[in-house]
């Protein structure tokens, strides 16, 4: 049986076909494709019809791909997340959708999308006994969840993705000391329950998945070794010496000076600065020494919850 899962995230659309057989489930084709339905419109709660545009083309891309692979409807499962759940046309987008491309799409909360990205977590890296908090820096929101490889003892999800921050925060290229700054006094006051549950549980690592921390062990690999990370490997350590080389460079540099830092890529040139500075803030109000990163997030979580319901 086959199985297709698409996570439509504020930035970049990912597809996941995999196959379950009496041998366990196995990946079979997996696609990342910037859709940037959050641009222009993501603070003002409105998906604008470029947008909308650029999500059908990329769905459309995706719904060739499981029709070749065979995956019936019923199989098939498109979550979307904060750019969609905030957007004043929410169900006008999701109709559009359903009507050029034929993939209805679920609309999950912030919570729940917290809940799946610890269980795709989970499966890539080994979280232990210990207490770890896991960050998922989106273009939407960022989901933080206390943890250990047994359960979740504390989760939120906040609305202050990096494309929101971009916007608001990032109006010189290279970012200006004053609006870093502008952004801790901003994450001082919105993250205020992340650091009231952080002296509670007192995690001692950060794990964190999704785009800007793939693209900082890509760095961190290119610089060290002078080639990117195995695929397969799918948890990574990033020493906080490491992290602070990448943070100094992204957020000096301008956008021409960043797509040449070996292990950049084009879709993540202009979020991983405001992600950086959001990550340096975590860090350091956290008193957090150890830094990890896993390669598998939402898309992998909304894998188990939907090939477990079988």
């Amino acid at each position: 049986m086959k199985y297709a899962i698409i996570d439509l995230g504020t930035n970049t659309f990912h597809l996941l076909i995999v196959e379950k057989t009496s041998e366990g489930v196995q990946p079979v084709f997996k696609a990342q494709t910037p859709a940037k339905i959050g641009k222009a419109g993501i603070n003002q709660g409105i998906i604008t019809e470029e947008a909308i545009q650029r999500a059908v083309n990329v769905l459309k891309q995706f719904r060739q791909k499981i029709n070749e692979f065979g995956v019936e409807p019923a199989q098939t499962k498109a979550i979307g997340t904060s750019a969609i759940r905030n957007a004043k046309n929410e169900a006008d987008f999701c109709t559009t959708v359903k009507k050029e491309t034929q993939i209805t799409i679920e609309v999950i909360s912030g919570d729940r999308e917290a809940e799946l990205i610890y269980r795709g977590v989970r499966q890539g890296i080994d979280l232990g006994p210990q207490m770890s908090v896991i960050m998922d820096i989106g273009g939407g929101s960022v989901e933080f969840i206390i943890c250990n490889a047994s359960r979740i003892f504390w989760k939120h999800s906040f609305e202050i993705g990096g494309q929101r921050l971009l916007e608001q925060f990032v109006l010189t290229d290279p970012i200006s000391p004053s609006a870093i700054q502008r952004m801790h006094t901003f994450f001082q006051e919105q993250l205020l329950p992340l650091v009231n549950a952080a002296h509670q549980y007192a995690p001692q690592v950060l794990v964190g998945s999704s785009g800007s921390f793939d693209t900082l062990v890509d760095m961190d690999f290119m610089h060290r070794y002078g080639h990117l990370p195995d695929p397969a490997q799918t948890h990574f350590e990033i020493s906080t010496a490491e992290f602070y080389r990448a943070y100094h460079l992204l957020t000096t540099q301008n956008h021409d000076e960043r797509m040449k830092i070996p292990g950049m890529i084009e879709l993540r040139v202009d979020m991983i600065v405001p992600g950086v500075v959001l990550i340096d803030h975590v860090l350091r109000s956290l008193n957090i020494p150890q830094i990890r990163s896993s390669t598998y997030a939402l898309k992998e979580g909304i894998m188990e919850w939907v090939v477990g319901e079988e």
